[in-house]
């Protein structure tokens, strides 16, 4: 598995390289800004670019999507409520492959109704917006809900083992990706609460 993590625009966003190292077939994990910066580095290093993977519909993680397809004709994979184009909609459960990778789909609204991570191959999970490194998504944006978060981080996430590395759509944190593991113990977002504790906690932040 090949992931490059690049920092890209002016909102703190990470795009992603994702790629099979057998076949050299890869995709772009949003592709916001400077889409050309992570297609330069995907040839650099002898990748195709087949699909454009977004994590959820809003602007910062979606704006050079129109520019990504007309330069490398990627298909768009999206989760199935988006409203924005996508080639191939998708919902909780669903598995897709990028080459000789496998990956799982888990919907995680709460920041975005429309909010999915890619879990790659069990090892490597893409958090998009719900989950930062230190901190979680907002929840007071039009179309955020707070208990919809509670249910992605305590219950959908809880899934996730300790040992999988996380990469998130922002650099937020003390450091750019993190693990499950990690989180668990040291995000105060992440401490055990009841869902009415949770909301009042939200609320509060």
């Amino acid at each position: 598995m090949i992931i490059e993590q690049i920092p890209i625009g002016p909102m703190a966003n990470f795009g992603y390289i994702l790629a099979c190292e057998e076949t050299r077939i890869a995709a772009l994990i949003d592709p916001a800004f400077e889409p050309e910066k992570l297609i330069a580095r995907a040839r650099e290093l002898d990748l195709d670019i087949e699909w454009i993977l977004n994590t959820h519909g809003h602007f910062d993680h979606i704006n050079g999507n129109e520019v990504a397809v007309k330069m490398t004709g990627a298909k768009i994979i999206a989760h199935n409520g988006a409203a924005f184009h996508a080639d191939q909609k998708v919902g909780h459960g669903d598995k897709i492959r990028i080459g000789n990778l496998h990956i799982d789909i888990l919907f995680t609204p709460g920041h975005c109704p429309d909010e999915i991570c890619f879990f790659v191959n069990r090892q490597v999970i893409f958090t998009g917006d719900v989950l930062f490194v230190g901190e979680c998504g907002r929840t007071d944006l039009p179309g955020s809900n707070i208990e919809d978060m509670y249910i992605s981080l305590f219950q959908t996430l809880a899934s996730i083992p300790d040992d999988v590395d996380m990469f998130p759509g922002h650099d937020y944190g003390s450091s750019p990706m993190s693990t499950m593991g990690f989180e668990r113990a040291n995000n105060y977002v992440l401490k055990p609460r009841s869902l009415s504790e949770f909301v009042a906690f939200m609320e509060e932040a």
